[in-house]
């Protein structure tokens, strides 16, 4: 089952994973499971940055070079996602036209806005924790946004005419939604007891919110909508280590 995973690494972040490790296209069908098993390494990679960067820096720009850390893993293609989503959904327009909106290259001013949002309150969040829920948060960021994602494509239906991306991972199953909240939970438990599984479940609410204002807006998901979810669940779990370290 390694041609899977490679597939999953290969798709989601910009390590050079040779193709033929990847299983080709029956590889890409059957990842989609190890979507959060990547997330956490990633969260795992990122905490293990972050430890080494507070030891030498500042803890603002340590938290920076981490975030810049989590979107240039993925080659930023889930911050750009997030840019066309705001600009599509923010227009005020139909639902053709917020699709052709998305497909524009061209990042426009509520894309820009949302992009800055997302990455000051992420610093922000970093750089506000105690090193202790900091480490915890980083750690489970990235596999957060992971499982909203795999979440968006399991319950909704793909928005563009065509198959598309929703053709690239094969037949979707509601238990690989369970399988990566079930990861969630299980990592969270381990590193923060209930403060993660509280951040666990505000971000599952918070991912349903807008996979619902997905739905309205366009009748589904795209690829664009899979990488704003990913970003925005990613910006709620420090959020909520953050509300609860200020009330202990």
């Amino acid at each position: 089952m390694t041609g899977p995973f490679f597939a999953a690494l290969r798709f989601l972040t910009i390590i050079p994973v040779p193709e033929n490790w990847t299983g080709g296209e029956k590889g890409l069908e059957k990842c989609l499971p190890y979507f959060p098993v990547i997330g956490l390494l990633i969260g795992i990679a990122a905490a293990l940055l972050d430890s080494a960067l507070t030891g030498v820096l500042p803890p603002l720009p340590a938290a920076v070079l981490t975030v810049a850390f989590l979107i240039g893993i993925s080659g930023g293609f889930h911050m750009d996602g997030l840019a066309d989503t705001m600009d599509g959904f923010l227009s005020s327009r139909p639902r053709e036209r917020i699709l052709e909106i998305m497909k524009d290259s061209c990042t426009g001013a509520m894309g820009t806005v949302a992009i800055s949002l997302v990455i000051l309150l992420k610093v922000s969040l970093l750089f506000s924790l105690p090193s202790g829920a900091r480490w915890n948060a980083i750690l489970l960021m990235p596999l957060a946004g992971r499982a909203a994602m795999i979440a968006m494509m399991v319950l909704l239906p793909y928005a563009r005419s065509g198959n598309g991306i929703a053709a690239v991972f094969g037949k979707h199953s509601r238990l690989h939604a369970v399988w990566a909240a079930f990861v969630l939970f299980a990592a969270g438990w381990m590193l923060a007891g209930w403060t993660a599984i509280a951040a666990g479940l505000i971000t599952i609410v918070t991912a349903a919110i807008f996979m619902r204002w997905s739905f309205l807006k366009i009748g589904g998901y795209t690829g664009d909508t899979l990488g704003a979810a990913g970003e925005i669940t990613e910006a709620v779990l420090p959020l909520v280590f953050l509300i609860s370290a200020c009330n202990r």
